[in-house]
């Protein structure tokens, strides 16, 4: 088994924080034959968020999210739209709590409990956040408004409902792939949620 390296960060310059923070750090890293190698790395701070998968078990269906990312439109995705689960920074909040803010102004479902399934680095070799994962019952009793995200975010966000069925597949044809999303589907799948 690998021991822990020693790490002696030796300096951290900051290159933006204009949206988020990205730092170019410095270290020193002890390998296993005790020598000591000097990296640097830009490492991408955005803080932690959350994600859920919203489903009904009596209708069999999800709950999902259609919205532009600019980051796949500029690595190939002709229209840079993604299909995804509801998702969310924390913004200070416990990620119990993000995640059931961030359903309501996405979804416009209100839930009053939802489910931890697994946290997890989604980009550890470059991105700091943590992403905590869940998944939570609906139906059309809690539904108190539209959706689509906040105009004081420009959030402009397509709430989608499938068949769970329409939704699996959706991963092996390609119109969802998002890896918080196709872990999550995977999820309710394995444990037969719907």
């Amino acid at each position: 088994m690998r021991k822990n390296p020693e790490i002696k960060i030796t300096e951290t310059k900051l290159l933006s924080d204009n949206w988020y923070v990205l730092n170019k750090v410095t270290f020193d890293y002890q390998k296993n034959d005790g020598k000591t190698e000097s990296h640097i790395r830009e490492v991408y701070d955005r803080g932690n968020g959350a994600a859920i998968l919203l489903y009904n078990t009596a209708k069999k269906t999800v709950i999902l999210t259609r919205q532009f990312r600019l980051p796949t439109y500029l690595n190939g995705n002709k229209t840079g739209m993604m299909i995804e689960v509801c998702a969310g920074l924390l913004d200070h909040d416990n990620p119990e709590q993000a995640i059931i803010r961030e359903t309501e102004e996405e979804t416009g479902y209100r839930l009053s409990k939802v489910q931890k399934v697994i946290e997890t680095y989604m980009s550890p070799g470059s991105v700091t956040e943590i992403l905590y994962l869940f998944v939570g019952e609906y139906d059309e009793t809690m539904k108190v408004n539209e959706g689509g995200g906040l105009d004081a975010e420009q959030e402009n966000i397509e709430v989608l409902e499938y068949t769970f069925d329409e939704a699996y597949a959706m991963i092996e044809s390609g119109e969802i792939s998002d890896a918080k999303t196709i872990m999550l589907l995977q999820h309710a799948k394995i444990k037969g949620l719907i």
